[in-house]
């Protein structure tokens, strides 16, 4: 299909398309047409990376708004509303304006009403809702990008609940959800009442394969041998340095992704003669934003043709390293899976080294799955740079070899399931449907909640009424909502914490603690909101352990509400909360960020997302 068979365009917007080089449509892209997306039909397009998933958005988008609608472009990192933001932003050309709002949970952004494209993370959608902002009603198209995520114990529910009450405000909105490939996109389509999209095409092709014994093993067949030079990453990223490529190393934690940046930029300095004068204008450009440790390990890989990514770099840096390596000027970034999450950095040839990761609840070491593994494939190959893409594991016995093919080369990825049934995430949203007028009675509660994906999955029913009545139960308790007859209404403070987007069990935590105390300390109150569910603590180490017990002793008299006791199994919790308390409190007394980062073994930017939260 061409551009200018899109009838349901207007001209300005085809003109546009066609002067960015877009004549002909993806396969995915003429499905979705099809299918009625630009005709206000909702889809759920569950298609491989880099295969066109945003500009099936965009023909929703600028359709509905050819229509004189309004559109919502739900993302899942602030880093990528950043992003998107800045893609959306050439519409300006044909007077469609383009906003964000990722922060300020408090705030109904009114500014947004006069936008006709509004990017925005779903806890930033689910606030507004919350705070009645009125030009939610207005939307006409909801796309929900990287929709897969509805199986994240952390940001699904938030997403669930979120294009559960949009639909319930409009039930004729168009919904458009983004999916990597899951094993059941037609449940997604379902609980949307959205025409399901789906294929393996690619714009280029992707092998995938296991390196093992100095030769990568690719899925169709074909074997490449690798000289042996050094260690296998750097290996593999010797021979795709010399075909001019460029390689993403995929690693479990952030001390592995500086430490292979550090290893690996011995290798990409051979090969920055011509980008030498611009690497090093990067690197003292890193220095000078951030006079951090952690900068200077940056800058002094980036100068050598190398740069690692994650969540403890500020956002300047995040960005700096994307854009660099986008534009060939750094060959190889070192990364956590984070970085395959929708941010667009795509590479000819991605590596991935470790295939399990640390999982904290458990306390060990567990495989990635299918759908990541594939969400970090997804990113090899450059359209209209590179003639493939590669995605390769790395194996290091003959067993670990044959694992790796059945586990990931050969595999359907994973069914998406809802993780909304469990106490923790209906604390906050069952208060919210109440506060907002979702919901008015019991039963009307949980007519409501027969909206989400959970309803639609489950065949236990039973499961989600009694877990309903269980955060009922506690949010009477604890004074957020008041139950008389079936009848549900939120009390004052109840439709507060809801408003200013807290966890009802942390505004419990806090009331309990501040009536407690009547002189507070900084320290007490920092303390305090440590250690309430909204807040991450940061992680105790074993060597910090001496040092906080001695401050807690020290300080007992400052901390507000009940202290457990050292053989309390919460104690380790309560001393993680002390340490964040400790590092806030350094951080408003103006204690330089080379200080804390060093004291605390964190990055610049977990400081800054600490000091956001």
């Amino acid at each position: 299909m061409n551009v200018d068979d899109l009838s349901d365009l207007p001209n300005n917007a085809i003109d546009l398309l066609k002067s960015s080089g877009v004549h002909t449509l993806y396969p995915p892209q003429t499905i979705a047409v099809e299918a009625g997306i630009t005709q206000g039909k909702s889809v759920v397009a569950s298609v491989p990376t880099a295969s066109g998933k945003t500009f099936i958005a965009e023909l929703a988008m600028l359709s509905t708004i050819a229509r004189g609608g309004k559109a919502l472009y739900i993302v899942p990192l602030r880093a990528l509303a950043n992003e998107k933001k800045q893609e959306f932003d050439r519409f300006d050309s044909i007077d469609i304006s383009v906003g964000s709002s990722t922060g300020d949970y408090e705030s109904t952004d009114d500014w947004l009403a006069t936008k006709d494209i509004i990017v925005a993370t779903s806890e930033k959608v689910d606030s507004l809702i919350r705070n009645f902002a009125p030009w939610i009603s207005d939307l006409t198209c909801v796309v929900a990008d990287e929709i897969h995520l509805l199986d994240d114990a952390s940001r699904g529910p938030t997403l669930e609940m979120t294009l559960a009450k949009l639909i319930h405000i409009n039930p004729n909105i168009q919904i458009v959800g983004l999916s990597a490939t899951i094993g059941n996109a037609d449940q997604i389509a379902t609980w949307l009442d959205a025409t399901l999209v789906t294929s393996t095409w690619r714009p280029i092709s992707l092998r995938t394969g296991v390196y093992y014994d100095t030769s990568i093993h690719f899925d169709d067949g074909t074997i490449r041998d690798i000289p042996k030079k050094s260690n296998p990453v750097e290996d593999i990223i010797h021979d795709v340095l010399q075909e001019d490529g460029s390689a993403l190393v995929f690693v479990s934690s952030r001390r592995n992704a500086e430490s292979a940046a550090k290893k690996i930029a011995s290798v990409t300095d051979g090969f920055t003669n011509e980008t030498k004068p611009n690497l090093i204008e990067l690197a003292n450009q890193v220095r000078d934003e951030g006079e951090t440790q952690l900068a200077n390990t940056l800058a002094n890989s980036i100068e050598m043709g190398s740069a690692f990514h994650h969540a403890g770099l500020v956002n300047n840096h995040r960005r700096l390293v994307e854009k660099s390596f986008r534009e060939r000027t750094i060959k190889v970034v070192c990364a956590t899976p984070t970085l395959a999450a929708g941010v667009n950095t795509p590479s000819r040839r991605v590596i991935v080294r470790d295939w399990r990761r640390y999982n904290s609840f458990r306390g060990g070491m567990e495989p990635l799955s299918v759908i990541e593994m594939h969400q970090m494939f997804g990113r090899a190959g450059r359209p209209n740079l590179d003639p493939y893409g590669e995605a390769i594991l790395l194996a290091s016995t003959p067993d670990e070899f044959n694992e790796l093919f059945d586990r990931y080369i050969g595999a359907e990825p994973e069914s998406v399931e809802s993780k909304l049934a469990v106490e923790p995430a209906l604390r906050t949203h069952i208060l919210s449907a109440i506060a907002t007028g979702f919901a008015t009675t019991t039963e009307g509660l949980l007519d409501f909640l027969d909206g989400t994906l959970y309803a639609t999955q489950t065949t236990n029913t039973r499961r989600l009424k009694f877990v309903t009545h269980s955060v009922l139960e506690y949010l009477e308790v604890n004074g957020f909502l008041t139950m008389v007859d079936g009848d549900l209404s939120a009390t004052k403070i109840g439709e507060e914490v809801s408003r200013i987007y807290l966890d009802p069990m942390s505004a419990a935590e806090i009331i309990y603690g501040l009536k407690t105390s009547e002189n507070p300390s900084s320290l007490g109150l920092f303390h305090l909101i440590s250690r309430t569910p909204d807040t991450y603590p940061l992680y105790l180490k074993s060597g910090d352990r001496e040092f906080y017990y001695q401050l807690a002793y020290e300080s007992q008299s400052e901390f507000l509400g009940s202290s457990p006791s050292e053989f309390d199994p919460h104690w380790e919790d309560w001393l993680s909360a002390l340490k964040t308390a400790k590092m806030i409190e350094d951080w408003t007394q103006e204690t330089d960020e080379e200080t804390i980062t060093k004291r605390y073994r964190m990055g610049p930017g977990d400081i800054r997302a600490k000091i956001d939260t």
